[in-house]
């Protein structure tokens, strides 16, 4: 598998985001890049990003739960941020993925009594690593994020979405995560999302991720989904719904999330965009260290 490494240089003067990054090898000699804030000894907290971003998404939720006392561990996707970049858009399979950041969580940190938070893509990849890992998770906090199987028609605008990326001759990341925000991103910030990727040989990922999605029952990740969402239905640890009142692509998930997972608890932050973390990164911080008891 031939990867690519973003410069470093490429990270300089990030806006709001001090952190040095830790480095892990998974799967394929592949190296995940991931911020370690807080006390060591914490309860850990994996934050978990989404298509299109990086951990650079958390800038704002990290502090906030590190002062809570929690050790905030926040990975970059293997294709995002830091991490290395396998080259071909058929090196990522929605399988490699949560292998890659199964592999990360438990194999390279070792990690107990998480709490996973999975937004986006990074829900579709951690339901999946929690739910086939249930005795390394202490609960679940799923944001803006769904696990589709295929059954179900996926909405018009995010059809939309997946077609421009399929067709763009250039991925404007920046302006794809702009899009999905309420709030204006300063230029430095618009900026920080364009790092990771100098040009288009290092945007296989973010090519990529649309097309995993099942939209088929047929699809090769159907019948794993199927079966975390049997994992969920009986699941017996704390999940928390925690979606946005503005996002036109995950809201009808929040509520079948709710109905699914015995005890689940909701709550809906006001003002935020399918980027809720953009928009409303305090509120969130504050949900999630609130449902951890901290």
């Amino acid at each position: 598998m031939r990867s690519l490494r973003t410069p470093e240089q490429r990270f300089a003067d990030l806006p709001d985001y001090p952190y040095q990054p830790h480095y892990a090898t998974v799967a394929d000699g592949l190296r995940m890049a991931y911020v370690d804030v807080g006390p060591p000894g914490g309860e850990p907290v994996l934050l978990l990003h989404g298509e299109r971003t990086w951990s650079f998404l958390y800038r704002t939720v990290i502090p906030i739960l590190a002062d809570a006392g929690l050790r905030v561990i926040a990975p970059d996707l293997v294709g995002f941020g830091r991490s290395d970049k396998p080259a071909d858009v058929t090196d990522h399979s929605y399988a490699r993925h949560v292998e890659w950041l199964r592999a990360f969580a438990f194999d390279a940190l070792d990690l107990h009594a998480v709490t996973v938070v999975g937004h986006d893509w990074g829900g579709l990849i951690g339901l999946r690593v929690a739910t086939e890992n249930s005795d390394r998770i202490a609960r679940i906090v799923a944001t803006n994020t769904g696990l589709p199987t295929g059954d179900q028609q996926m909405p018009y605008l995010w059809l939309h979405f997946r077609d421009a990326v399929r067709t763009a001759p250039e991925l404007d990341v920046a302006r794809l995560v702009r899009s999905g925000c309420h709030s204006t991103l300063a230029g430095d910030v618009l900026a920080a999302y364009d790092a990771p990727f100098p040009d288009e040989t290092y945007k296989a990922a973010p090519r990529a991720m649309p097309d995993l999605v099942p939209t088929s029952p047929e699809d090769p990740a159907s019948a794993a989904n199927r079966a975390a969402w049997q994992r969920l239905s009986t699941w017996d640890k704390p999940f928390l719904v925690a979606f946005s009142d503005g996002d036109p692509i995950t809201s009808g998930m929040g509520p079948v999330l709710h109905r699914v997972v015995p005890g689940a608890e909701s709550v809906t932050i006001a003002g935020g965009g399918h980027f809720l973390q953009e928009d409303t990164g305090e509120e969130l911080a504050f949900a999630i260290a609130g449902f951890t008891g901290s």
